[in-house]
């Protein structure tokens, strides 16, 4: 029987802080034959186009309506020579690949039993690598699922924000998110007050709260990092009550924005699950 990822203390320290509270763990990835330049290069030839995202990494922290430019290179070779071409990669839905999805299954299977006695049944599970050259940033942004951010090659400082907050993340993006916009955030300065860093080396992971804004610098070496992410019934409820405020503020109401875990989103969820059903609805 093959030695778990997240060692007992590290799952002990996951089933203490999940879901709301971001917080370190060690894991025993580093190494692993699918997770190497090219391996991951090879991955994303094979992936569709729709699930690869790579672009110029020598970007500001927000792009604030700024489209990054492309690096004019193949997916291939942005990959293989990360280490030159000033690049940032995302591999998406890495679990279309049946070696990824066990690897994917594998992992979050170590932490099934924490997660569904908060959370309960855990869905929609998903994978993603991220491929970073030397400086490179991740801009500033949210994710809608539960995260864990396993760092595999150089190092990454991810700056975290509080999550829920709408000084880092107004109420109005989130619902324009929800309902087919983007998760970009717009970044000031003045925000930078508010965020935590966290730095990262091969061999620890981030747990990343739901929703929770965040952006990454990259260290002077090329970095590789899996995120391993999964949703909640919460978390949907969560998203679908940011939807249905978008309607109630479209009709010039100022809607109380969703409660946070363990706070239930039932009824504007349940008006958001009716109303997009309806014939003719956007």
């Amino acid at each position: 029987m093959n030695e778990p990822v997240f060692r007992a203390d590290a799952r002990a320290a996951f089933a203490v802080a999940y879901p709301e509270v971001p917080h370190r763990l060690t894991h025993d990835l580093r190494g692993h034959p699918l997770l190497t330049l090219d391996a991951l290069a090879e991955l994303a030839e094979a992936l569709p186009a729709n699930s690869r995202e790579y672009n110029r990494a020598d970007l500001p922290v927000g792009l604030n309506g700024i489209v990054p430019p492309d690096n004019g290179l193949g997916i291939g070779e942005t990959i293989r020579r990360i280490g030159e071409t000033g690049s940032w990669a995302a591999l998406k839905n890495i679990e279309q690949v049946p070696a990824y999805r066990e690897l994917l299954l594998s992992l979050l299977e170590e932490l099934r039993p924490a997660i569904e006695a908060r959370t309960g049944a855990m869905l929609r599970p998903q994978g993603f690598v991220f491929i970073t050259s030397p400086d490179g940033v991740t801009p500033y942004h949210f994710d809608p699922e539960h995260n864990i951010l396993l760092h595999l090659a150089g190092a990454k400082t991810m700056t975290l924000f509080p999550q829920g907050d709408a000084r880092y993340a107004p109420d109005e993006t989130h619902e324009s998110y929800h309902t087919g916009g983007g998760r970009e955030l717009f970044w000031t300065d003045d925000l930078a007050r508010g965020g935590t860093e966290w730095k990262l080396k091969p061999g620890e992971a981030l747990y990343v709260p739901v929703m929770a804004p965040h952006y990454v610098r990259n260290g002077p070496a090329s970095a590789i990092s899996l995120s391993i992410t999964w949703r909640s019934e919460w978390s949907f409820e969560e998203a679908d009550a940011r939807a249905f405020n978008r309607v109630l503020r479209g009709i010039g109401l100022a809607p109380r924005a969703p409660g946070r875990w363990p706070a239930r989103n039932g009824a504007k969820a349940a008006g958001w699950r009716v109303l997009r059903r309806l014939p003719g609805f956007a």
